[in-house]
């Protein structure tokens, strides 16, 4: 049981149908995905606690609840239903795109209409997938690439610039040693082919 939770990846599914949601939930869960589902793009940044920075209200509880979530609750893929009333897919896509906190979360967009002009708009947002409903287990499969390059993202900017150091020192180190030996190369070659034309010379 420990080792299924260490391993397992958190999706948050937003869908403002139910039998979408409970569809979508159950195929992720399928697939050992922790889930989390919402109704509405509204409260899908409200649980990633982005509401805090779009709405201050001093006196209202909703911004401490929201940012309680966002410390505790890791989400590693976001799948959003395109048409929803209020937010749309499109709309939550550019909110966590445009959110430095939350940018590298992958993101899915679903859709029942095949729109060749809404799919490359959420393409070029930066969503990683556009699948067509209903959405099938097939589907859920592809997720799993973009969860482990979430996660390696995650990891991996902050030793790149250390690594990139290292390797530059490492170039400069080995460089030395053999310009040095080059040097004592031709510093000795001539000392070795004297004598040699000397001796040519001499018999």
């Amino acid at each position: 049981m420990g080792m299924a939770k260490e391993t397992q990846f958190h999706v948050l599914a937003v869908d403002d149908s139910l039998i979408d949601r409970k569809l979508i939930e159950r195929l992720l869960k399928t697939s050992s995905y922790q889930v989390t589902t919402v109704d509405s793009g509204s409260k899908a940044l409200e649980f990633l606690g982005l509401i805090e920075e779009d709405h201050r209200n001093p006196s209202s509880n909703s911004p401490s609840v929201s940012s309680d979530h966002h410390q505790v609750v890791e989400v590693n893929l976001i799948i959003t239903d395109y048409c929803m009333p209020g937010m749309t897919g499109y709309d939550l896509l550019k909110k966590i795109k445009e959110s430095s906190s939350l940018k590298d979360i992958p993101v899915v967009i679903m859709s029942s209409e095949n729109v060749p002009s809404r799919i490359n708009r959420c393409l070029e947002e930066g969503a990683e997938e556009f699948f067509l409903k209903p959405v099938q287990l097939s589907d859920v499969n592809r997720l799993k690439p973009h969860l482990l390059r979430g996660k390696s993202i995650e990891k991996q900017p902050e030793p790149k610039p250390q690594q990139q150091q290292q390797q530059l020192h490492l170039q400069q180190q080995t460089q030395q040693p053999n310009n040095k030996r080059k040097a004592m190369e031709e510093a000795l070659s001539p000392e070795r082919q004297r004598p040699r034309y000397s001796g040519l010379t001499v018999i």
